[in-house]
């Protein structure tokens, strides 16, 4: 299963936030650092997901921050995996 993560808003903004969903299930990747502009935290891209139609707080991914953002990609498509079974 293959998730197509798009940009939120426009790559001129300054945060870096992608997001994709499928099967009833949404998934974010946020780009992180410790200063500068954009989101704070560890550095790295953290990757999380909530279920679509149910209002809860969203989970994060284990392992994350991620050094890549083909890391947390794959982190959340082994998630979604995990879910459907």
């Amino acid at each position: 299963m293959t998730l197509h993560f798009s940009r939120v808003g426009s790559a001129a903004e300054e945060l870096e936030i992608w997001s994709a969903s499928e099967l009833g299930f949404s998934f974010v990747i946020s780009n992180e650092s410790r200063d500068g502009p954009g989101l704070h935290g560890k550095p790295g891209f953290v990757a999380s997901w909530r279920p679509i139609h149910i209002n809860k707080p969203t989970i994060r991914v284990g392992g994350s921050p991620f050094k890549t953002f083909a890391e947390a990609e794959t982190a959340c498509e082994a998630m979604l995996a995990h879910l459907i079974r």
